[in-house]
């Protein structure tokens, strides 16, 4: 068990990465900014419960995820429904023209990535249903594993790997469109 005379040094060094997360779930510095405090002093004040040895960062991403879920329910009674089933899995591999779209060494998703600006992927992830950006956010730029984020999340892995699925998928089909868009893609 932890006491909260230690917890500003083990938990402020993650303060960074947990205000990086919070403003891609939130869009705006102002709730992102808010949304770390509350994290902060929900951890403060559950510090003691807290077990030396385990994955403290996970814990705060907990916290904070569990934090942003809470206060977006609040906001919005209705659950934002998506319809992502037809997306096919092969879609923007397809649609690049198959294997001749990827150099030799270098995945299709690296070629095409290098296709598009730092802004349109950031465009194209805000995009996303937020249960689905925060399984591809958690995934894939905080790098936690299928456990971590089904314990983030308090959902069964199952629902992350479907999530991740169709999260991804979707950000291919935002991409594909930008990529329509502009001119690089046919």
């Amino acid at each position: 068990m932890a006491d909260q005379a230690g917890f500003a040094e083990a938990a402020m060094e993650h303060m960074p990465s947990l205000y990086s997360a919070a403003l891609r779930m939130t869009r705006s510095p102002a709730d992102a900014e808010d949304l770390v405090q509350e994290t902060y002093l929900k951890a403060y004040r559950a510090y003691g419960r807290f077990e030396e040895g385990t994955n403290l960062k996970a814990w705060l991403y907990k916290i904070l995820t569990n934090t942003f879920i809470n206060s977006y329910r609040a906001k919005q009674r209705r659950p934002q429904m998506s319809d992502v089933d037809d997306v096919e899995d092969l879609y923007l591999f397809r649609r690049l023209g198959g294997s001749e779209g990827a150099s030799v060494g270098r995945s299709a998703e690296d070629e095409v990535l290098d296709l598009f600006t730092d802004t349109e992927v950031k465009e194209a992830l805000e995009s996303l249903p937020d249960t689905f950006r925060m399984a591809v956010l958690l995934a894939d730029v905080e790098g936690f594993s299928y456990k971590e984020i089904a314990d983030i999340m308090e959902v069964p892995i199952g629902t992350v790997m479907s999530r991740l699925h169709r999260g991804r998928k979707a950000l291919q089909k935002a991409l594909l469109e930008f990529g329509r868009e502009r001119g690089l893609v046919g």
